[in-house]
Protein backbone atom coordinates (compact mmCIF):
# COMPACT_ATOMS: atom_id res chain seq x y z
CA UNK A 1 0.00 0.00 0.00
CA UNK A 2 2.93 2.17 0.85
CA UNK A 3 5.63 1.18 -1.43
CA UNK A 4 6.98 3.95 -3.81
CA UNK A 5 6.49 7.04 -1.63
CA UNK A 6 9.58 8.69 -0.46
CA UNK A 7 7.98 9.50 3.25
CA UNK A 8 7.14 6.24 5.65
CA UNK A 9 4.06 5.23 6.28
CA UNK A 10 3.89 6.69 9.94
CA UNK A 11 4.13 10.56 8.24
CA UNK A 12 1.69 10.10 5.98
CA UNK A 13 -0.79 8.54 8.14
CA UNK A 14 0.09 11.18 10.42
CA UNK A 15 -0.81 13.45 8.11
CA UNK A 16 -4.25 11.86 6.69
CA UNK A 17 -5.62 11.96 10.38
CA UNK A 18 -4.34 15.11 11.40
CA UNK A 19 -6.61 16.32 7.44
CA UNK A 20 -9.65 14.21 8.75
CA UNK A 21 -9.36 14.48 12.19
CA UNK A 22 -8.97 18.57 13.03
CA UNK A 23 -10.27 21.65 10.99
CA UNK A 24 -7.53 22.09 9.09
CA UNK A 25 -6.22 23.36 5.57
CA UNK A 26 -4.12 21.54 3.54
CA UNK A 27 -1.58 24.14 4.06
CA UNK A 28 -2.30 23.87 8.21
CA UNK A 29 -0.99 20.08 7.73
CA UNK A 30 1.81 21.22 5.50
CA UNK A 31 3.21 23.80 8.62
CA UNK A 32 2.48 21.38 11.52
CA UNK A 33 4.44 18.56 9.84
CA UNK A 34 7.51 21.19 8.88
CA UNK A 35 7.27 22.22 12.81
CA UNK A 36 7.94 18.27 13.44
CA UNK A 37 11.25 18.35 10.73
CA UNK A 38 8.93 16.93 8.20
CA UNK A 39 9.45 18.96 4.84
CA UNK A 40 6.44 18.06 2.49
CA UNK A 41 4.42 20.21 0.08
CA UNK A 42 0.55 20.26 0.99
CA UNK A 43 -0.35 19.32 -2.88
CA UNK A 44 1.32 15.98 -1.78
CA UNK A 45 -0.69 15.55 1.56
CA UNK A 46 -3.85 16.25 -0.60
CA UNK A 47 -2.88 13.09 -2.60
CA UNK A 48 -2.31 11.20 0.49
CA UNK A 49 -5.48 11.93 1.24
CA UNK A 50 -7.17 10.72 -1.92
CA UNK A 51 -5.24 8.27 -2.41
CA UNK A 52 -5.74 6.42 0.86
CA UNK A 53 -8.95 7.32 2.70
CA UNK A 54 -10.98 4.78 0.62
CA UNK A 55 -8.21 2.16 1.75
CA UNK A 56 -8.63 3.02 5.06
CA UNK A 57 -12.90 3.16 4.98
CA UNK A 58 -12.22 0.20 3.81
CA UNK A 59 -10.70 -1.81 6.43
CA UNK A 60 -13.06 0.34 8.88
CA UNK A 61 -15.95 -1.58 7.40
CA UNK A 62 -14.72 -5.04 7.95
CA UNK A 63 -14.33 -4.45 11.45
CA UNK A 64 -17.31 -1.81 12.17
CA UNK A 65 -19.83 -2.98 14.87
CA UNK A 66 -23.55 -3.68 14.38
CA UNK A 67 -25.69 -0.87 14.23
CA UNK A 68 -29.54 -1.00 15.81
CA UNK A 69 -32.59 -1.55 13.57
CA UNK A 70 -34.06 2.12 14.16
CA UNK A 71 -32.83 4.67 12.06
CA UNK A 72 -32.90 8.33 11.52
CA UNK A 73 -32.62 9.36 7.96
CA UNK A 74 -32.31 12.71 6.46
CA UNK A 75 -29.63 14.66 4.07
CA UNK A 76 -27.86 18.07 4.53
CA UNK A 77 -26.66 20.33 1.88
CA UNK A 78 -22.33 20.35 1.11
CA UNK A 79 -21.20 22.98 -0.84
CA UNK A 80 -18.36 21.80 -4.08
CA UNK A 81 -17.09 24.27 -6.16
CA UNK A 82 -19.65 27.03 -4.84
CA UNK A 83 -22.60 24.28 -5.93
CA UNK A 84 -24.75 22.70 -3.47
CA UNK A 85 -24.30 18.58 -3.10
CA UNK A 86 -26.31 16.75 -0.84
CA UNK A 87 -25.15 14.82 2.03
CA UNK A 88 -27.23 11.57 3.29
CA UNK A 89 -26.59 10.01 6.34
CA UNK A 90 -28.68 7.71 8.44
CA UNK A 91 -27.55 7.16 12.43
CA UNK A 92 -29.78 4.63 14.70
CA UNK A 93 -31.55 5.81 18.13
CA UNK A 94 -28.25 5.23 20.09
CA UNK A 95 -26.95 8.07 17.64
CA UNK A 96 -24.32 5.22 15.81
CA UNK A 97 -23.72 6.31 12.33
CA UNK A 98 -24.79 3.83 9.79
CA UNK A 99 -23.74 5.22 6.62
CA UNK A 100 -23.42 8.47 4.32
CA UNK A 101 -23.22 9.30 0.51
CA UNK A 102 -22.42 12.19 -1.42
CA UNK A 103 -24.77 12.93 -4.22
CA UNK A 104 -24.82 15.53 -6.79
CA UNK A 105 -28.99 15.88 -6.92
CA UNK A 106 -31.58 15.39 -4.33
CA UNK A 107 -34.13 12.89 -5.39
CA UNK A 108 -35.47 9.45 -5.49
CA UNK A 109 -32.70 8.00 -7.27
CA UNK A 110 -30.20 9.42 -4.96
CA UNK A 111 -32.35 8.72 -1.74
CA UNK A 112 -32.36 5.11 -3.25
CA UNK A 113 -29.24 4.82 -3.68
CA UNK A 114 -28.02 5.79 -0.22
CA UNK A 115 -30.43 3.48 1.30
CA UNK A 116 -29.23 0.56 -0.79
CA UNK A 117 -25.70 0.90 0.08
CA UNK A 118 -26.85 1.56 4.04
CA UNK A 119 -28.61 -2.03 3.79
CA UNK A 120 -25.98 -3.48 2.27
CA UNK A 121 -23.26 -1.96 4.87
CA UNK A 122 -25.26 -3.04 8.00
CA UNK A 123 -28.81 -4.50 8.75
CA UNK A 124 -32.33 -4.77 7.24
CA UNK A 125 -33.26 -1.95 9.24
CA UNK A 126 -37.07 -2.57 10.99
CA UNK A 127 -38.29 0.82 10.73
CA UNK A 128 -36.86 4.52 8.93
CA UNK A 129 -37.75 8.27 10.89
CA UNK A 130 -37.75 10.42 8.20
CA UNK A 131 -39.15 14.20 7.50
CA UNK A 132 -41.67 15.10 5.13
CA UNK A 133 -38.96 14.29 2.35
CA UNK A 134 -40.91 12.74 -0.64
CA UNK A 135 -38.19 11.28 -2.12
CA UNK A 136 -36.73 9.68 0.46
CA UNK A 137 -40.48 8.21 1.39
CA UNK A 138 -40.52 6.88 -2.03
CA UNK A 139 -37.41 5.49 -2.34
CA UNK A 140 -38.36 3.42 0.61
CA UNK A 141 -41.46 2.50 -0.36
CA UNK A 142 -39.85 1.36 -3.97
CA UNK A 143 -36.99 -0.84 -1.89
CA UNK A 144 -39.77 -2.60 0.45
CA UNK A 145 -42.15 -3.10 -3.03
CA UNK A 146 -38.43 -4.40 -5.15
CA UNK A 147 -37.32 -6.67 -1.97
CA UNK A 148 -40.48 -8.21 -0.67
CA UNK A 149 -39.04 -6.72 2.49
CA UNK A 150 -41.35 -4.78 5.29
CA UNK A 151 -39.64 -2.13 6.33
CA UNK A 152 -41.74 0.86 8.46
CA UNK A 153 -41.85 4.58 7.33
CA UNK A 154 -42.62 7.02 10.53
CA UNK A 155 -42.38 10.70 9.55
CA UNK A 156 -41.77 12.40 12.78
CA UNK A 157 -39.66 15.56 12.38
CA UNK A 158 -38.40 16.05 16.12
CA UNK A 159 -37.39 11.82 16.26
CA UNK A 160 -34.96 13.13 13.62
CA UNK A 161 -33.36 15.97 15.85
CA UNK A 162 -30.42 13.26 16.62
CA UNK A 163 -29.74 12.96 13.37
CA UNK A 164 -29.63 16.89 12.25
CA UNK A 165 -27.22 17.09 15.62
CA UNK A 166 -24.79 14.40 14.09
CA UNK A 167 -24.97 16.86 11.08
CA UNK A 168 -23.48 19.43 12.58
CA UNK A 169 -20.34 17.90 13.59
CA UNK A 170 -19.53 17.04 10.23
CA UNK A 171 -20.69 20.11 8.24
CA UNK A 172 -18.86 22.25 11.77
CA UNK A 173 -15.84 20.47 10.39
CA UNK A 174 -16.53 20.99 6.64
CA UNK A 175 -16.81 24.61 6.49
CA UNK A 176 -13.63 25.55 8.78
CA UNK A 177 -11.49 24.27 5.70
CA UNK A 178 -11.17 26.00 2.82
CA UNK A 179 -14.09 23.75 0.91
CA UNK A 180 -13.96 21.41 -1.59
CA UNK A 181 -13.09 22.18 -5.29
CA UNK A 182 -14.01 18.56 -6.78
CA UNK A 183 -17.16 16.22 -6.03
CA UNK A 184 -14.39 13.22 -5.56
CA UNK A 185 -12.01 15.07 -3.83
CA UNK A 186 -15.30 16.10 -1.30
CA UNK A 187 -16.50 12.50 -1.25
CA UNK A 188 -13.41 10.90 -0.13
CA UNK A 189 -12.47 13.33 2.15
CA UNK A 190 -15.64 13.30 3.96
CA UNK A 191 -15.87 9.96 4.25
CA UNK A 192 -12.55 9.53 5.76
CA UNK A 193 -14.77 12.49 8.58
CA UNK A 194 -17.19 10.07 8.70
CA UNK A 195 -14.78 7.30 9.88
CA UNK A 196 -12.82 9.10 12.54
CA UNK A 197 -15.68 10.54 13.61
CA UNK A 198 -17.57 6.61 14.09
CA UNK A 199 -14.18 5.51 15.58
CA UNK A 200 -15.17 8.38 18.63
CA UNK A 201 -18.47 7.17 18.52
CA UNK A 202 -16.99 3.61 19.76
CA UNK A 203 -18.18 1.80 16.29
CA UNK A 204 -14.90 -0.14 15.76
CA UNK A 205 -14.70 -3.78 17.31
CA UNK A 206 -11.68 -4.33 18.97
CA UNK A 207 -10.35 -0.34 19.35
CA UNK A 208 -6.91 0.83 20.36
CA UNK A 209 -6.36 2.89 23.32
CA UNK A 210 -7.07 6.45 21.18
CA UNK A 211 -8.88 7.66 17.99
CA UNK A 212 -5.62 7.98 16.31
CA UNK A 213 -4.25 4.87 17.28
CA UNK A 214 -6.83 3.22 16.25
CA UNK A 215 -7.10 4.93 12.72
CA UNK A 216 -3.37 3.48 12.40
CA UNK A 217 -4.67 0.14 13.13
CA UNK A 218 -6.46 0.52 9.96
CA UNK A 219 -3.69 0.63 7.80
CA UNK A 220 -1.63 -2.00 9.41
Amino acid sequence: MFKGHCFPKAIILQAVYFKLRFSLSYRDVEELLSIRGVKVDHATIQRWVFKFTPLVEQQFRKRKKLVGKRWRLDETYIKVKGEWRYLYRAVDKEGNTVDFLLTKRRQRISAQKFLIKAIENNVNPELINIDKSGSNKAAIKLYNRRNYSNIKIRQCKYLNNIVEQDHRMIKWRIMLGLGFKEFESAKRTISGIEVVRMIKKNQLVNPESSTYKSFISLAS
